[in-house]
C-alpha cells in the first residue's frame, strides 16, 4: 500500500469523515496548541453558563461574533437574532436551565454534553454542543438534542 498511512482505525476514520477532517491532521497531534484548546473551552463554557443558566443574553453574548453562524435549523444566523430568540425563549421558560456534564476540545471546536430542563419536573434532554471559537470568538455552533425518554432498553443514562 502506497503512501503515509498505512492502517487507519475504523473509528479513526468514521470519526474524520462525521467531523469533516482529514486523516492525517487527526493524527497530528502535535500541531494542537492545548494552551489555546484550553482558553476555548472555558470561554465558551462561561458563556454557555451565563448564557443558558443565569439568562444573561446580552452580556453573555459579547463573545459572540456579529456574522455568527447557526446550524439549529429553529435559530437564525447572526449575533442580534440569536441573542433575541433565547430572550424570547427565556422569558416565556424562566426555570430553563442546561447543565454541562462534559467538555472537549479539538483545535478551534468545543464540544459540550449538556442536559437541558426546563423546570425540576422535566426529564429534559441530552444535547452535544460544538461551537467552533476564532480570535476569542464564538463563531459557528452545531447541536443535537435527544429528549430524555421515561424508559430506556438499558439501565445506562444519557449522561
Amino acid at each position: 500500500m502506497k503512501g503515509i498511512i498505512r492502517w487507519v482505525s475504523p473509528v479513526l476514520l468514521a470519526g474524520s469523515f462525521l467531523l469533516g477532517t482529514n486523516v492525517a491532521s487527526a493524527a497530528d497531534s502535535q500541531a494542537r496548541n492545548l494552551v489555546q484548546e484550553e482558553s476555548n473551552r472555558k470561554l465558551v463554557v462561561d458563556f454557555y453558563d451565563r448564557f443558558f443558566n443565569k439568562h444573561e443574553v446580552e452580556q453573555a453574548a459579547t463573545v459572540v461574533a456579529e456574522d455568527y453562524i447557526q446550524h439549529n435549523p429553529e435559530v437564525p444566523d447572526g449575533k442580534s437574532p440569536f441573542v433575541g430568540y433565547f430572550g424570547g425563549y427565556f422569558k416565556d421558560n424562566p426555570q430553563s436551565r442546561a447543565r454541562i456534564v462534559r467538555s472537549a476540545t479539538d483545535g478551534d471546536l468545543v464540544y459540550l454534553h449538556v442536559h437541558s430542563t426546563n423546570g425540576k419536573a422535566d426529564r429534559g434532554q441530552a444535547v452535544i454542543d460544538i461551537f467552533r471559537v476564532k480570535n476569542g470568538k464564538i463563531v459557528e455552533h452545531w447541536d443535537v438534542i435527544q429528549a430524555v425518554p421515561e424508559q430506556a432498553a438499558n439501565s445506562n443514562t444519557m449522561f
